[in-house]
C-alpha cells in the first residue's frame, strides 16, 4: 500500500511540474502568434514601408523645390525648411531629398540599389512638380491681382545661365558645397536618437555649404543649387539647347561631392 502511494504522489508531482511546461510553451505560441498576426498586417507589410518611404521624398522634395523657386535659393531660408521637413519626413524615409546625398548614401553603402533608384525617380518627380505648380501660380497672374507693371514681370525663379568666364567656378563651387553639405548630412544620419539634432545639423549643414558655395560664386555672376533636382526646377540646365558645362557644374559635381563627403566621413569614423 505504501508503494502504491508513493508511486501515486510521485506521478502526481511530475504531472504538477509539467504543468507550468505548457503553460509556458502555450504562452511561447501565443506570443508568436501575435507576432505573425502584427506582421500580416498591411499596416506592417514591407511594400507599404517602401511606398511610405517614396511618398515622403517625392512631398519633401516638392516642398524643398517650392521653397527654392519662391525664395531664390537663399540659403538662410533653405536651411530652416529643410529643417522642418527632415522632423516631417525623416520617419518615412530619413528624408535625403537630394539625389547627391542619395547617391552618397548608395555609393557608401548606406542604401540599397533599389531604395537608391527609387529616391532619385521620386525627388526628380517632386522637383517637377513644383515647377509646374509654381509656374501655373505665376501664370494666373494679372495686373488686377498684382500691382501695375510688378505684374508684368513676375516669372518663375531661374538660375543664371552659365558662361565661359564663370562654368569652372560655378563646378568648383558646387563640389566644394556639395562635399561640406554630405559631411554634415552623413554625420547628423548617424544620431539615432534625438530627431531635432539630426534636423538642426542637416538643416545648417546646409546653411553653411549654400553660404559658402553662394557667395564665392556670386563674384562671377554665378549661382549655386547644391541639388540637382532644384537646379534642374529651376532651369539651370537647358534641355532643349543643352549646355554640357551646365550638366558637369550642376549634375555631375554635386554627385561627386555628396559621395567625397559620405566618404571622407566614413574615413573619420573609422579613425
Amino acid at each position: 500500500m505504501a508503494t502504491k502511494k508513493a508511486g501515486s504522489t510521485a506521478k502526481k508531482t511530475t504531472r504538477a511540474k509539467s504543468q507550468p511546461a505548457k503553460s509556458t510553451v502555450t504562452t511561447v505560441r501565443a506570443v508568436e502568434a501575435t507576432k505573425e498576426a502584427k506582421s500580416g498586417s498591411r499596416f506592417g507589410d514591407r511594400r507599404t514601408v517602401q511606398a511610405a518611404a517614396l511618398i515622403g521624398e517625392f512631398v519633401g522634395t516638392f516642398l524643398l523645390a517650392g521653397a527654392f523657386l519662391v525664395t531664390k535659393g537663399e540659403p538662410l531660408y533653405m536651411g530652416f525648411v529643410l529643417i522642418t521637413l527632415v522632423l516631417v519626413v525623416g520617419t518615412l524615409s530619413g528624408a535625403y531629398l537630394n539625389p547627391l546625398l542619395t547617391v552618397g548614401a548608395w555609393v557608401t553603402r548606406k542604401l540599397t540599389h533599389l531604395r537608391a533608384a527609387t529616391y532619385i525617380v521620386a525627388q526628380l518627380l517632386g522637383a517637377g512638380a513644383a515647377f509646374v505648380v509654381v509656374s501655373a501660380f505665376v501664370a494666373g497672374a494679372s495686373p488686377e491681382s498684382s500691382a501695375g507693371a510688378f505684374a508684368q514681370t513676375q516669372s518663375v525663379f531661374k538660375m543664371a545661365a552659365l558662361t565661359d568666364h564663370n562654368h569652372w567656378y560655378a563646378f568648383f563651387a558646387e563640389l566644394l558645397g556639395a562635399t561640406i553639405f554630405a559631411f554634415a548630412v552623413a554625420g547628423a544620419f548617424r544620431e539615432k536618437t534625438d530627431r531635432v539634432a539630426k534636423a538642426l545639423t542637416v538643416g545648417f549643414g546646409l546653411f553653411v555649404a549654400a553660404l559658402i558655395a553662394g557667395v564665392a560664386v556670386s563674384y562671377v555672376g554665378a549661382q549655386a543649387a547644391l541639388n540637382p533636382a532644384l537646379a534642374i526646377a529651376a532651369t539651370a540646365v537647358d534641355w532643349t539647347k543643352i549646355d554640357w558645362f551646365a550638366v558637369l557644374s550642376y549634375i555631375v559635381a554635386p554627385l561627386i561631392g555628396g559621395i567625397v563627403g559620405f566618404a571622407l566621413r566614413d574615413v573619420v569614423e573609422t579613425e
